[in-house]
Order: structure tokens, then C-alpha cells, then sequence
């Protein structure tokens, strides 16, 4: 099809924004959603589609993609963008803080999935795109909230990938390394904020300092620019592999938790990350 119609949820900045202009350039008709349509202007300015959506509420979920098929007729591709890592001892973590991130990075992922479907079936074709992260792959101190739900994104996508297929629907997984981007600010805040003081004070300490040295001006670090043009690249590709390990850190991180026994997994990743 010479202009797919592409939803990226999470499009403010980021991943989300640097897939959404990608794809706008190589032709596609390319919708951008977030919560912050303010932030979004730079989308606009070209000439991007920009929608409010709050991928935790169904009635904003439902009224993106009854937009999208009123404007276009139909959607060939869903990037499901959003998401957010908060870090943070599981004794201290609130429930309600745990809840609200499976809410946003699995259950957000759901909700604008199922709403698709039917479209997709319909026109017996589509993809389905979930960036998830080598955290689904591997672990660190203090994410097992953030690794429990892309942990579950890698589950999810696998039985719906067999679900969807004999429609002609191709369900992809991005698995991010380290990015130049806004999370690691808001995996470090709340990682302060929860554990900074009591019984986990010193271990925050040091993953606070390992993990800010890791992303701080770190010219390593993989930009979200070029992340976000492969994953253009993917979406628009004939025949996608299910999945696509990049990023700084991704693969030899993924290896070695695969490979190693996990005691001495654990010594790498207490001493490393």
C-alpha cells in the first residue's frame, strides 16, 4: 500500500516522536498520540496527525482509533509506543505505583490492540508493533516492576502473533537497549524518591550512581533518532522478523543472561548496573 495510515502511541518525544516523523517522510499517513498534545507541535508542523490519548482510559483509546477510521478507513499499523520505567524497592513501591505501570505498559498495550483487531481482520492485513526492551529479557536491582511488564509485553506477544497470523496481521517486537531519552530520568527519580532512605538506602545509592553514569552524556548511548528510523524501516517492511534486539547494551546483556547461570548473572548485574 503506497500510504499505510500508522498510529505510535507515546509520540511526544522520544522513540515515539523520532518513529512518528520517520514514517511520515517515507510517505505514510502517520498519526502521533500521548496524553500531551502540547508537546507535540513539532509532529504537527509536519504535517503529522496528533491525537490526546491516555492509554490507561478506554474511552480515550476508543475514541483515537473511531477517529482514525472515520478520517482514513482503516489502520495498517499500530506502533505501541508508550510506556515508562519506574524503579524502586519491591517492599517500598506502592501497589497503586505497580498497578499503574502494568496499567500503561501491558494492559495500554491491550486496550489499543483490541481495538484494531477487527479492522485488521477485516482487511486481512496489518501489523502490530510493541516496544518492549531487553529488560524482558534480562534483569536489574530495583526494576522488578518495570521488568515484570516487559517480561509480559514478550509473552503477550507471542500467543497474539499466533493468534492473529492466518488474518494476515504480523505482530513485531522492538527490544531497546540503552536510548538517549527521558527515561532514565524517570526511572532514577522515582527509584530516589521510593528506596532513597531505609533499609535499601545504600544499594540505591550505588545503582543511582552506576545507572546516571551509564546515561548521563554518554555518547555511547543509542539515539532515539536512529532507533526510531529502524523501527520505521520494520514497519513498513514486507517480510519483519518477530523480533529485533538494538540498542546499546542489548544484545551482550541479553547473551549473557541467557547463557550464565543465574547467581553469577546476579553478581554482574548488583556490580554493573
Amino acid at each position: 500500500m503506497s500510504q499505510p495510515v500508522v498510529l505510535v502511541t507515546g509520540a511526544s518525544s522520544g522513540i515515539g516522536e523520532s518513529t512518528a516523523i520517520k514514517l511520515a517522510a517515507q510517505g505514510a499517513i502517520a498519526y502521533g498520540a500521548a496524553r500531551h498534545v502540547d508537546k507535540m507541535q513539532k509532529l504537527a508542523d509536519l504535517g503529522i496527525h496528533v491525537l490526546h490519548l491516555d492509554v490507561t482510559d478506554d474511552d480515550s483509546a476508543r475514541s483515537t482509533i473511531d477517529q482514525i477510521l472515520e478520517e482514513q478507513g482503516r489502520i495498517d499499523i499500530l506502533i505501541n509506543n508508550a510506556g515508562y520505567g519506574s524503579y524502586g524497592a519491591v517492599e517500598d513501591v506502592p501497589i497503586e505505583e505497580a498497578r499503574h505501570q502494568l496499567d500503561v505498559n501491558v494492559l495500554g498495550v491491550a486496550r489499543l490492540t483490541k481495538l484494531v483487531l477487527p479492522s485488521m481482520r477485516y482487511q486481512r492485513s496489518g501489523k502490530i508493533i510493541n516496544i518492549a526492551s531487553m529488560g524482558g529479557k534480562m534483569w536489574t536491582p530495583f526494576g522488578a516492576y518495570y521488568h515484570a511488564t516487559k517480561y509480559a509485553l514478550e509473552g503477550f506477544s507471542d500467543a497474539l502473533r499466533l493468534e492473529v497470523e492466518p488474518f494476515g496481521i504480523k505482530v513485531v517486537v522492538i527490544e531497546p537497549g540503552a536510548i538517549e531519552s527521558n527515561w532514565s530520568n524517570i526511572a532514577l527519580d522515582n527509584l530516589r524518591k521510593t528506596s532513597g532512605n531505609g533499609p535499601y538506602a545504600e544499594a540505591v545509592a550505588q545503582q543511582i550512581k552506576k545507572l546516571g553514569s551509564v546515561y548521563s552524556h554518554n555518547p555511547l548511548l543509542t539515539k532515539s533518532v536512529t532507533l526510531g528510523r529502524k523501527i520505521g524501516r520494520v514497519a513498513l517492511s514486507a517480510k519483519p522478523r518477530t523480533r529485533y534486539l538494538t540498542g546499546l547494551g542489548a544484545k551482550p546483556a541479553v547473551f549473557l543472561a541467557k547463557v550464565l547461570p543465574n547467581r553469577v548473572f546476579d553478581k554482574l548485574s548488583r556490580r554493573f548496573m
